[in-house]
């Protein structure tokens, strides 16, 4: 459903209750078997937290890195995910003239980051089994949508039996460029003009290696009790999805 919203007010009050919504939608796959949500950290983790928490659903990580513009690192010119993934922006990279060794640079410089995070994150575990599996895929917002491609394409190498993609706010031309690639996406909101995903969230703290490493920890030991009901969305306390 698209949300055409004048003043553009938040719409969630933060990622685990955007998650919470999230799930709502997802409602019907709870206790599917071989289901497996793989969420894009930093700030996907806390989403796929609540997600998988309530489809009753293994949570994992799938690494990922956006290869910024040099001198622009918030224009994404591509990104890269774990198993040696890479995807480009042609039309960025066209545009803006960018070498080739340029490309491979950062590349080197976002794959010695991606390693880092594999061994904070994961340490001596081994990745999730996605083979047969059905993925759910979670970021906390799709802007240019390069870096769920990359994911799209690292899950897509290893044989599962079907991939969702699933985000609280993304852009309209993102989702049209996603949906080809896998079964399904579902967007809380696809807001025509997206700006930035943090514009959406009353609080888009950064989320920290703290917290994705203690949500991936309980989430593998067994997930919490079951959260109080709170307001996920502004404006009067009203918790239905957009």
């Amino acid at each position: 459903m698209r949300i055409r919203v004048k003043e553009f007010p938040p719409l969630f009050r933060n990622r685990r209750a955007a998650g919470r919504l999230l799930a709502q939608r997802l409602a019907a796959l709870t206790n599917h078997p071989d289901l497996l949500v793989l969420a894009l950290p930093r700030g996907g983790v806390p989403i796929a937290y609540e997600v998988a928490r309530a489809l009753h659903a293994p949570l994992d990580i799938i690494l990922v890195r956006k290869l910024g513009v040099p001198r622009h690192a918030e224009l994404a010119m591509g990104a890269i995910a774990e198993g040696g993934v890479r995807v480009l922006n042609h039309a960025v990279i066209r545009e803006l003239d960018i070498s080739k060794s340029i490309i491979d640079h950062i590349t080197c410089e976002e794959q010695r980051i991606l390693e880092q995070r594999r061994r904070l994150y994961r340490g001596e575990r081994q990745p999730p089994a996605i083979e047969g599996a059905r993925i759910i895929l979670i970021d906390d917002g799709l802007a240019t949508g390069m870096t769920m491609m990359a994911a799209i394409e690292a899950v897509r190498r290893n044989g599962p039996a079907g991939i969702i993609v699933a985000t609280p706010v993304a852009a309209p031309e993102s989702v049209a460029e996603i949906e080809p690639l896998v079964d399904e996406v579902v967007a809380l909101a696809t807001p025509e003009f997206l700006y930035a995903i943090g514009m959406w969230y009353s609080d888009f703290t950064p989320t920290s290696d703290e917290e994705v490493c203690s949500l991936l920890a309980e989430a593998l030991h067994g997930y919490a009790s079951e959260p109080c009901s709170d307001t996920a969305l502004e404006r009067g306390g009203d918790e239905r999805a957009p």
